[in-house]
């Protein structure tokens, strides 16, 4: 059992240039998303964090190797290259290229920018020398130029013209390259340019490490000409853009191709950064609802310029209503495909969305109408939800307050970072979306959201009288039984599900593509729960996401069904879910973490007598006894080289340690 690798991880720490970073940024993400979260990351990131398991590529992009030796050699060396030969992609440009050959060979002779010396990761077991064109300056595209390269017929296959234009600023070449093929290297690409370096022409190169594929490249195929900046003190420097201008196309194809021999998956479409759309604001018909909310926000709304603004600490919303007099311009707006400016981009290539103001239309009278949300149906939501809450004990009011959004950057983080905005939201009110562009889960994890996910958040003001009594901690445990009950409850076809918890708060399903008797289990949700304080009460923001019905990038529901089961609806699904949580809430409040409860909890979860090592504890073994009903802490005891229990009991904090199911392992977060 593995988990799915579905993040690529941009090093952006020591030794890197920003400009480096912002290209890479910008061309994977075009080229991966939504299929790959593509995620800037420091050396502390690589040195501590468990990034293996779920990293698709790390990519080293340019700067000076030097930074990355200073930061990175020894154990994150050992961990980069480990990971590698488990399975894991490399992808070194520029800096990256001379950082992952044994020996490194620049500007020799140059004193002032001269650097020798053997790499550790030394994937190409041979020397990579440069700048292959004399001129590099440091911090200066006055070295830059765009340089012709040959590509490999076997690469492109008629697919791409054989020859390109790519951005060069200081790399090198791979040293006779070609004699190293029995050692599983092959050239990709090669200079087409006479050189000022000896030892052949390579200049993009392919290696096989263990299990691993590494690509490694003197030259920026990341770079495209529409993302460069015209430099008026660098002479030919337009003809440098026009001559990349000319070769986009081949070069963001060839840059597909690499990525695919890489193990990825490509958006051959290469998408621009999603643009945010409108949120709607509704509630159950003739509630009143909306009208209250927008009452209780009367004073945090100021009036400029005949628009209604509501600044929030990180970011500003327009409030609109439906029932006013609308002109073709705010319908076209409103709709999930209107056209809007990109958002800027800052220095790592990520979409500033915190500048864009955030439209939410309040719906008082009527529900959003289809062609204003054509992937939720208000309708079957809101029917779903009354139909539950006849039949559910305890479950009346979540979910009657809806904010929808098309695209949103995430439904948890709008909420966490505005709590201005969240004070006045009553328990049970739902913000739920199609498409996360900024998914989160616990640590430095990101939740990859395309559409075909039930991704929403739920507010819960739990009473700071109960906070003892009734810990918090144990909200997501809940969460965790409303998700699981919620799921096999939905219909016929559900009630066998293989749905499974893992502690703290993933959620895992039988792989339906492997045999039953291996009982393989991957993730299909993920639970974060977020705590701030307002006015007597723990405002607790809880982010759920669940594959459903998509197809990327993992298992989902849908996979899962058998002939005959009832058709998914995302709409029926959030209702089912809330229904159950606001139940299961109800019962919390009412006993406690109660043997109920706990019982309902173990009966769902993977870890009953795992036996685990504790990085913590020196490598010492244990046996998961449960979680405790007082914190909700995880219980293990020690076990001796037999596997008896020792009496030793440790209990472990969800938010201190980190768990490795598929290793068995609990170690310590930093």
């Amino acid at each position: 059992m593995a988990p799915q690798r579905l993040n690529v991880l941009v090093y952006t720490g020591t030794g890197t240039t920003s400009e480096s970073v912002r290209h890479a940024m910008y061309s994977l993400r075009r080229l991966l998303s939504p299929n790959y979260a593509v995620i800037p990351v420091g050396e502390s990131v690589l040195l501590k964090e468990p990034w293996p398991p779920t990293c698709a590529l790390l990519v080293i992009p340019g700067g000076g190797d030097l930074g990355y030796c200073r930061v990175l050699n020894g154990e994150g060396n050992r961990r980069i290259a480990d990971f590698v030969r488990r399975g894991g992609a490399y992808l070194g440009l520029c800096a990256g290229g001379y950082y992952g050959s044994r020996r490194c060979e620049f500007e020799v002779g140059n004193t002032p920018m001269e650097v020798v010396g053997g790499r550790e990761l030394a994937f190409f077991p041979g020397t990579c020398r440069g700048g292959a064109f004399k001129g590099f300056e440091y911090a200066s595209e006055r070295g830059a130029r765009a340089a012709r390269l040959s590509l490999a017929a076997d690469v492109v296959e008629g697919k791409l013209p054989a020859e390109m234009a790519c951005y060069y600023n200081g790399g090198g070449i791979f040293v006779d390259a070609e004699q190293f093929r029995d050692k599983k290297v092959q050239i990709l690409a090669s200079y087409s340019d006479d050189l000022d370096v000896d030892g052949g022409k390579a200049a993009i190169i392919q290696c096989s490490i263990g299990d691993g594929k590494v690509i490694l490249s003197g030259t920026h195929p990341e770079f495209a000409a529409e993302n460069l900046h015209r430099q008026p003190d660098v002479p030919n420097y337009d003809d440098l853009i026009a001559n990349l201008a000319r070769d986009e196309r081949t070069r963001s194809g060839f840059l597909g191709l690499c990525l695919e021999r890489l193990g990825l998956e490509v958006n051959s479409q290469g998408t621009a950064p999603p643009v945010l759309t409108s949120l709607h604001l509704s509630a159950a018909p003739d509630s009143g609802t909306v009208s209250e909310l927008l009452l209780s926000l009367r004073d945090d709304i100021d009036r400029e310029n005949g628009q209604d603004l509501l600044r929030g600490e990180a970011d500003t919303f327009r409030l609109r209503s439906k029932e006013s007099t609308w002109n073709l311009k705010d319908l076209r707006e409103a709709l999930p495909d209107a056209v809007a400016v990109a958002p800027e981009l800052d220095a790592h290539g990520v979409p500033n969305y915190k500048a864009v103001t955030k439209d939410i239309i309040a719906h008082e009278q009527q529900l959003p109408e289809e062609k204003l949300t054509p992937r939720f149906n208000h309708k079957l939501f809101f029917s779903s939800l009354q139909q539950y809450q006849s039949t559910e004990r305890d479950a009346r009011e979540w979910g009657n307050a809806l904010l929808y959004g098309d695209v949103v950057t995430s439904t948890n983080v709008l909420l966490e970072k505005n709590p201005k905005l969240i004070a006045k939201l009553p328990s049970g009110f739902t913000f739920t979306a199609s498409t996360q562009l900024a998914g989160r889960g616990r640590g430095t994890n990101v939740w990859v959201a395309p559409p075909g996910s039930l991704l929403f958040s739920v507010i819960i003001n739990h009473p700071a009288s109960l906070a003892a009594s009734r810990p918090i901690v144990f909200l997501q445990y809940i969460a965790a039984i409303a998700v699981v009950e919620g799921i096999q409850s939905y219909g016929r076809g559900y009630e066998n599900l293989q749905v499974k918890l893992k502690w703290p708060n993933d959620i895992y399903a039988l792989d339906p593509s492997k045999p039953a008797s291996e009982k393989s289990y991957v993730k299909i949700g993920g639970i974060l729960s977020q705590c701030g304080y307002y006015d007597g009460n723990y405002q607790i923001i809880l982010g759920i996401g669940i594959n459903a019905v998509n197809p990327r990038p993992t298992t989902s529901i849908s996979d899962m069904l058998g002939e005959g089961a009832a058709p998914l609806h995302l709409e029926t699904l959030l209702a089912r879910i809330l229904t159950r949580i606001e139940a299961i809430y109800a019962q919390f409040r009412r006993e406690g973490f109660s043997a109920n409860l706990e019982s309902r909890y173990y009966r769902h979860w993977l870890h009953t007598g795992q036996e685990i090592t504790l990085e913590a504890e020196a490598g010492s073994k244990a046996r998961v006894l449960g979680i405790t009903r007082d914190w909700g802490m995880l219980r293990v005891e020690e076990t001796d080289r037999e596997g008896r229990g020792t009496g030793r009991i440790w209990s472990l904090q969800s938010d201190e340690n980190s768990f490795d199911y598929w290793k068995g392992l609990v170690r310590r977060r930093e």
